[in-house]
């Protein structure tokens, strides 16, 4: 298994305002676009089809207009490598105010200037920023907090919480305005606030504090109520421990009771952390998402070497997981030597939690580990178009890509900056072992595959594998499978609609399969009149079986059978050809090509310049009167909800 990096520089992490959009429509624009796309973590470039090639993007639209309207409001995030006011004339009516819309920077083609069009306080300026800084540009910030205080008091660093955004507004304005604020930093990181151009004064009018606790943001004491601001810094470690399947409520509401009592804002928690035990335990999971944290594990051993530093030591618990505490170890582990655990193991019969304070931010991913995921995709024959919006996302959070090579050469941008580790054509047991090992180290791990993943694909030997070697850090990855267009789907839609009616597919390898078990399947297959979608059908060294699946189907169906062969589907040298099956020869075939035979209803009828191949599915039975159906038309797409009559049509 090899492994490569295709960039030096590390992706920028773009969460929480990611996924992106990186729009280019001119080539001389793609290059930037795809200098940004690879700085950022999760984004994909998007070309104009008329005007940049295709095979550089991930994704290609036709029309400019539409294809932002509708980016924009499925709230991507869209950074456009071209005029501003396209992107102005395209997104105004969609406007629904500066906290709901999401950031649209503009960027010149040369990539030069970085101008946030939108959401500058939720991520556009820091973006701008970032990605100048990263690519030598210029960022230019018109929001009048940042160019005249040098930061936005709505927008604080990464894992900082906001506790009062509605005095956010009247405090800049008095800073703005001459006025001196008074900083009360009892916690946290605040370089950020103590360094800035702020004017600063023990008496200021605005008031600013960084706490870890709940405070009542009412209770302003000095500083009127419009001028007090609090920030919640990410000091606090939530260490959790609980029984396998507790319910999510009764750790979250501990903890929530917990914090509560000991006057502590669940703002001011940095991560969720626990015992790698619980890497894929739910309720952890959920308490993590519902505190809007990550969720982060250590083992034992490193859980055990706080034993020293334990109010609640067990040897029960130690017996168990082998280490005397898992809530007060798991939070001393996260906040290191100099911090200190300030609220010890509080309990339910089915959960236990404690709380530790760090001097410095706690920065979650730098602390033990994630749980690990796999995410195992199909991408469909090749043509980005192909490829759905779920297996795009998925690569592009993914930190490490596994495939064979030329599945990962389909990808392009897409996976620029990202570890890739690829293996031969016959290695495929290697990829998928490989891929759940690093996942067990917690990484994000993306398995490629062409086609359906779950159609003589990895998907079926990643569980063939955890079946098998039933290995406890194996077990905690969560899993994932993203489906494809398969090789059958594509061949039948280019050709019109072999499968209309009942199909199958048949594998002609006899490398896993015994050719004894491929012969009665052909033969069953053939006697069943199903339309029959072959994979694999030839190779290097096994010629015969297509030959004499042929002389099989040719006992039960006619000469003039229409057979489909389907070569290079989505891909610039793609081939259809049609053949009646008793012309059908092997040398017409190859490793590339999936073959579809039809039935015995199937037909092949030419239309204009048309050539079309379809199964009938029966319609002509309904009558004429189906036929004479009304149809309603109508711009009101409520009027036509189905959704409450169901059933397949």
């Amino acid at each position: 298994m090899t492994a490569q990096n295709n960039n030096n520089n590390p992706v920028l992490p773009t969460d929480p305002i990611a996924p992106i959009a990186v729009v280019c429509l001119t080539q001389r624009a793609l290059s930037t676009a795809r200098k940004i796309a690879s700085s950022l973590q999760g984004a994909t470039v998007h070309g104009l089809r008329t005007r940049v090639s295709t095979r550089d993007v991930d994704l290609a639209f036709d029309d400019t207009i539409a294809h932002l309207q509708q980016t924009f409001s499925t709230g991507h995030v869209i950074i456009g490598v071209c005029a501003s006011g396209i992107l102005i004339r395209a997104l105004a009516p969609l406007l629904s105010g500066k906290w709901q819309d999401a950031a649209v920077i503009a960027v010149d083609e040369s990539g030069d200037t970085f101008i946030p069009l939108l959401g500058g306080h939720h991520g556009g300026n820091r973006l701008a920023r970032d990605l100048a800084d990263r690519l030598g540009g210029f960022a230019a910030i018109t929001t009048p907090g940042d160019a005249m205080l040098g930061l936005a008091l709505d927008e604080p660093p990464a894992g900082w919480k906001l506790g009062t955004p509605d005095t956010v507004k009247p405090a800049t304005a008095a800073l703005l305005a001459g006025a001196s604020a008074r900083l009360e930093i009892e916690a946290g990181s605040a370089a950020w606030l103590t360094n800035s151009a702020i004017a600063q004064s023990d008496d200021g009018s605005v008031v600013i504090t960084a706490t870890a606790r709940a405070t009542d943001e009412s209770d302003t004491s000095d500083a009127g109520p419009e001028t007090a601001i609090t920030y919640h810094p990410p000091v606090l470690a939530l260490g959790v421990g609980c029984e396998r399947g507790c319910p999510v409520d009764d750790l979250y509401d501990l903890v929530m009771e917990t914090l509560a009592g000991q006057c502590l804002s669940p703002k001011a928690i940095a991560c969720v952390s626990s015992i790698d035990l619980k890497a894929d335990e739910a309720a952890v999971h959920e308490l993590a998402n519902r505190l809007g944290v990550p969720a982060r594990f250590f083992d034992a051993a490193t859980l055990e070497a706080e034993a020293d530093r334990l109010v609640s030591p067990s040897d029960v618990v130690f017996a168990e997981t082998g280490c005397h505490g898992v809530a007060e170890g798991a939070a001393m582990a996260t906040v290191g030597a100099n911090g200190k655990l300030i609220v010890p193991k509080h309990k339910t019969k089915k959960s236990t939690c404690a709380i530790a304070l760090s001097q410095d931010d706690i920065i979650a991913e730098n602390i033990g580990t994630a749980q690990g995921r796999l995410s195992i995709v199909g991408i469909g024959p090749g043509q980005i178009g192909w490829r759905s919006p779920e297996a795009t996302a998925l690569i592009g959070r993914a930190t490490d890509i596994v495939g064979y090579q030329m599945y990962l050469d389909l990808l392009g941008p897409l996976i620029d900056g990202k570890h890739c580790h690829h293996s031969d054509l016959g290695a495929e047991e290697a990829r998928a072992r490989h891929a759940l090992e690093l996942a067990a180290t917690g990484k994000d791990v993306a398995l490629i595959g062409s086609g359906d993943a779950g159609i003589y694909a990895l998907a079926t030997l990643v569980f063939e594998l955890l079946d098998r070697e039933d290995r406890t850090d194996w077990n905690r990855v969560a899993v994932q499978v993203s489906p494809g267009i398969s090789a059958l789907q594509a061949a039948a839609a280019r050709i019109g609609a072999p499968l209309g009616h009942d199909f199958c597919a048949i594998s002609l390898s006899d490398l896993l399969t015994p050719r004894e078990d491929i012969l009665r399947r052909l033969k069953s297959a053939a006697e069943g009149d199903f339309v029959i979608a072959f994979y694999n059908p030839v190779s290097k060294r096994r010629r015969d079986l297509l030959a004499k699946a042929r002389d099989i189907l040719l006992e039960h169906r006619n000469d003039d059978t229409p057979v489909v062969l389907g070569r290079q589907l989505g891909r610039p040298d793609e081939e259809i050809t049609v053949v009646p099956l008793s012309k059908l020869e092997v040398d017409m075939v190859d490793m590339l090509t999936t073959v579809l035979v039809g039935s015995s209803n199937s037909r092949h009828i030419t239309r204009g310049e048309n050539e079309w191949v379809y199964t009938p599915r029966g319609y002509a039975k309904k009558g004429p009167d189906a036929a004479k159906a009304p149809v309603h038309s109508s711009t009101d797409t409520s009027k036509n909800d189905t959704s409450k009559k169901g059933g397949a049509e």
